[in-house]
């Protein structure tokens, strides 16, 4: 075992995070040099195609939003048009039922007062005709009366006809006296 530890160099300096080796560092200088070429013959060429994908694929969607936003803003204002119609055609619908519901109530208040001015029409002539008819029945029992008093007064049978109508004159003149 001496053997070997005597073959050894004397005390050679350790080597460290910071010492630099030449020799090293040309094979990494080389060997990065080389994988650079590599990537740069193989790698680049789909990272850039790659990168200049996805930068279309972005600018498709910002246009594709852009006119998505415009189309929404027209669809807005569409809405708010349609709403606006809407409300306006309900106030029309609204306002025509209540004309139509005043002209209807005008109309029921017309026939209803129509209705009741001809029952009261036909009452007052019905009771005209009932007094006229209760007048003459009056008259005929104050004919028959006065005949069958005067008979009696004059103690024989008057002639019906004649005297009955001679009688009936007489009360009409009555009636014509204030």
């Amino acid at each position: 075992m001496l053997s070997l530890t005597t073959l050894q160099q004397p005390h050679a300096p350790a080597a460290g995070p910071l010492t630099v080796e030449g020799g090293l560092m040309i094979w990494t200088i080389v060997v990065f040099l080389l994988l650079l070429a590599i990537l740069r013959k193989f790698a680049w060429p789909a990272i850039l195609g790659a990168v200049q994908a996805r930068e279309q694929a972005l600018e498709r969607q910002l246009d594709e939003a852009a006119r998505d936003r415009t189309e929404a803003a027209a669809l807005l204002a569409e809405h708010k048009k349609l709403v606006a119609d809407a409300r306006g055609q309900a106030h029309a619908i609204i306002v025509e039922a209540r004309t139509a519901g005043e002209k209807e109530r005008a109309l029921a208040t017309e026939r209803t007062r129509a209705e009741q001015e001809e029952l009261l029409g036909r009452a007052r002539r019905e009771i005209a005709e009932e007094r006229d008819r209760a007048v003459a029945d009056l008259r005929r029992e104050a004919v028959d009366i006065s005949l069958a008093a005067a008979s009696k007064l004059i103690g024989e049978r008057l002639g019906a006809e004649s005297d009955r109508r001679l009688v009936q004159e007489y009360l009409a003149t009555l009636d014509t006296r204030p």
